[in-house]
């Protein structure tokens, strides 16, 4: 096997499969990039039984063949290259890589030692790769780290004719991002448990790109719930999907709220991280607010405390709310809006979080795109 590729293109491909093959692989192979050339084409490909990669770029002076080396060695060569053409050459149990006066000789792996990488399933619908992206880091934030809870670990991704939705929770809060889409069929009705991390990773990806993100999952009965796909700008990857579903988070919404505060979201980003200083990770900032404006607190050891005003718009009842600080800042940089409104109906009750335009905005869901945050308030400690 040999090809010449451009060095840019050739490292941008190589580093994103790079990115999802394992540090701890169970088998040597599966540290492995598997690059095949055929027809003027050269295939990079990943594949840990978890998630798989394949990215297509085009060579000139090829010579069709496969091989298998370290994906995260070649990663680093090829990111260390100087910009210019490479050469691949692969010959026995070496492979050859030049770059202008640059040369590395390679060990290739057992090619027969390396799994089948999985098909990509039915396409079912595209949705921008923009909002794809967005939604997804929006939901992503609130799912839990915790492996001995599996299903918290997930991004529950609702696909139907009318929308698509993706929902996530650690328990102490929750994310809902309703989004539009294109489904292939207006009577679709899927729901799968993708892992939060590998999601957000192809998010990350796709999102760079312009044009749509085609989502793909087997229909029918065979192997129906094992896997999710993704397509753009010329990628694809594959993702196991978690058993089981999150617990119906939706109902967990109320239909309407006697409280909503209304706040600036960047001055209050500003506010709680400077009095979030004086106390620990888990000190809570507590937020006091009536008519005449908001006081953000924080305090901390030997009697380090904080404190700071600012405006705010209130429609209902004074009242007192404190939150872990960690969890009240992912969801003001996860609304990404101008402004935030808390919605709530009882103190001590988990709030809503969601976006709007200004302050003095009634409702911000006027279009199909909508975000919720709803966060569980801590103990208020004077």
């Amino acid at each position: 096997m040999k090809f010449q590729v451009d060095r840019d293109t050739f490292a941008d491909a190589v580093s994103w499969t790079a990115k999802s093959l394992p540090a701890r692989p169970s088998v040597p192979v599966l540290a492995g990039a598997r690059l095949s050339v055929d027809e003027g084409k050269l295939t990079i490909s990943g594949f840990d039984y978890e998630i798989s990669t394949r990215v297509t770029v085009d060579v000139t002076g090829e010579s069709a063949g496969t091989a298998l080396v370290s994906g995260k060695l070649l990663a680093e060569i090829v990111k260390a290259l100087p910009n210019k053409p490479v050469d691949f050459v692969v010959d026995g149990p070496h492979a050859e890589l030049t770059c202008g006066s640059a040369r590395f000789t390679l060990p290739t792996m057992p090619l027969e030692d390396y799994p089948s990488l999985p098909q990509m399933p039915e396409a079912i619908g595209t949705i921008d790769a923009d909002e794809f992206a967005k939604a997804v880091a929006q939901t992503a934030v609130a799912a839990g780290k915790d492996e001995t809870l599996p299903t918290m670990t997930g991004v529950q991704v609702e696909m139907s004719g009318g929308g698509i939705g993706m929902l996530a929770t650690d328990r102490y809060r929750m994310a809902i991002r309703d989004s539009s889409w294109e489904p292939g069929d207006s009577s679709v009705s899927v729901t799968v448990l993708v892992p939060a991390k590998a999601l957000a990773d192809t998010a990350r990806t796709f999102g760079s790109f312009s044009g749509p993100v085609t989502i793909a999952v087997p229909t029918g009965t065979e192997g129906a719930p094992g896997m999710i796909g993704f397509i753009a700008g010329g990628r694809q990857t594959t993702s196991r999907v978690l058993d089981g579903q999150l617990p119906p988070l939706r109902s967990l919404l109320a239909t309407s709220y006697a409280t909503t505060l209304r706040v600036k979201t960047s001055e209050l980003i500003e506010v709680a991280r400077r009095v979030a200083l004086v106390g620990d990770r888990n000190s809570p900032i507590r937020l006091s607010f009536d008519e005449d404006g908001l006081v953000v607190e924080a305090g901390g050891a030997e009697d380090a405390k904080a404190s700071e005003a600012m405006d705010c718009t209130l429609d209902g009842e004074p009242g007192k709310i404190a939150f872990n600080p960690t969890y009240l800042l992912d969801g003001l940089s996860a609304v990404d809006a101008p402004c935030t409104a808390f919605k709530m109906n009882e103190l001590g009750k988990p709030v809503v979080m969601t976006g709007q335009p200004t302050p003095e905005d009634e409702e911000s869901d006027t279009n199909h795109d909508v975000y919720l945050y709803m966060l569980q308030p801590l103990r208020w400690d004077a």
